[in-house]
């Protein structure tokens, strides 16, 4: 009796040849799969598009072999047909707040079928605002991180700009207040630790994020933080002496901002870690100043009017002179902040240093004995990996927490 091989040939046929219709399809599937995600890497796109019928065989034909490079042109066109770049592949749902040049809509991508934020920037309105939509644009198309979040998509008309972001549920003020302002102090700890994460990544790239505040810090129902609105962030070498001044709301900015220094570095955010570290562990802003007096009267309250030794150069400056504060004694914070325990104490003195080259850094930070209790792994994590990816990290119910449920429309029900 021949073998299988010969008795296929008796019969006129190579064993190639007869394929039953199951295998057929498994490796057509298994082809399309390899195709999909050949353009999803070559095209940088996320993984549940939704790619219009046709246009594998049609990205196969025109796509030079995958060790070639995409030319610019051949990617535009792309992204063009699959529906990037277009106002109708998005579904304007409920408006989410509206600025002097921009308003945010809540919206849905016809291509993932995900929520997504929808910046929407007039053109024609006011002045800054195409200067300061482009500089946003620049700098996170390049910024690919967990706790950054995500530009998805660009759309430019005539008369505006819309910038197409990941959708993230409330930011950490909403956050606070739907804790009743107590906040779990290990939940505390979890979104420092992401800020920082977040931080620690845009300051090896030179970038300065310079507005810091819980509004600009957003976070999804899984308890992930990330850092938003990067309209005065910049891009330059750092340190720089050729920044205004006048960038960073209030409550946050440090007070060599607030005496006139524009030679400020990655330091100029790490202060305003400080003020949001305090607010969570505490329930309420901790300098909140409504006039740059004010604001400079609140610190040197609590941290104590400076001197030469905890500020070198302060007597110097002109502007500290001519306000002639009364000479505050520092206060313990742990007077102000009960909850928080020995390690928190140090990270957050360490971060409200007069002196901004005393500040500790979001890479050291990162590596304080605070974060010990969440173990090693965090320390691990690649640029795009959740920290709830270690799957000890969960959080706490916070003790304040009303039961809130969020609508279809994000509005609040309880």
């Amino acid at each position: 009796m021949g073998s299988d091989g010969e008795s296929d040939q008796a019969s006129g046929t190579s064993s190639d040849e007869v394929q039953s219709p199951v295998r057929v399809r498994m490796r057509n599937n298994h082809s399309r799969r390899i195709c999909n995600e050949d353009i999803n890497k070559r095209l940088s796109l996320p993984v549940d598009i939704r790619l219009p019928e046709g246009y594998l065989e049609k990205f196969a034909m025109n796509s030079p072999p995958f060790d070639k490079p995409l030319s610019r042109r051949l990617r535009r066109a792309s992204l063009s047909e699959i529906g990037f770049g277009k106002l109708e592949t998005y579904i304007k749902l409920d408006k989410l707040g509206e600025g002097t040049y921009a308003t945010v809509y809540k919206g849905r991508s016809k291509l993932t079928d995900n929520l997504v934020a929808l910046k929407e920037i007039r053109l024609e309105h006011e002045e800054g605002a195409p200067c300061t939509a482009i500089r946003e644009v620049s700098l996170l198309k390049d910024l690919k991180h967990a706790n950054i979040v995500t530009l998805h998509d660009i759309i430019h008309t005539d008369k505006c700009l819309t910038l197409v972001f990941e959708y993230l549920e409330r930011d950490l003020k909403q956050y606070m207040d739907d804790c009743g302002s107590i906040m779990c102090v290990h939940n505390v700890k979890i979104f420092l630790f992401q800020l920082l994460r977040g931080l620690a990544y845009c300051h090896r790239r030179k970038v300065l994020h310079r507005d810091l505040k819980p509004q600009n810090l957003l976070i999804n129902d899984r308890g992930e933080l990330k850092l938003a609105d990067f309209g005065l962030a910049r891009a330059k070498s750092v340190p720089t002496k050729t920044y205004s001044n006048e960038v960073v709301t209030l409550w946050y900015r440090p007070p060599d901002v607030l005496l006139g220094s524009t030679e400020y570095s990655t330091p100029i955010d790490m202060w305003g870690v400080g003020c949001i570290f305090y607010e969570m562990i505490t329930g309420r802003p901790l300098f909140p100043g409504s006039t740059v007096e004010d604001e400079l009267h609140l610190i040197f309250r609590i941290l104590g009017t400076p001197t030469e030794e905890s500020w070198p150069g302060v007597s110097t400056s002109e502007e500290f002179r001519n306000y002639n504060f009364p000479r505050y004694r520092p206060e313990p914070l742990v007077n102000h902040a009960p909850r928080i325990d020995s390690d928190g104490d140090d990270l957050i003195i360490k971060l409200l240093q007069f002196a901004a080259r005393q500040r500790i850094s979001a890479e050291e930070a990162l590596r304080h004995p605070y974060f010990k209790s969440l173990g090693e792994q965090v320390q691990q994590l690649s640029d795009t990996a959740s920290i709830f990816s270690v799957k000890e990290i969960q959080l706490q119910k916070d003790p304040g927490k009303r039961t809130i449920t969020y609508s279809e429309s994000g509005e609040l029900g309880r």
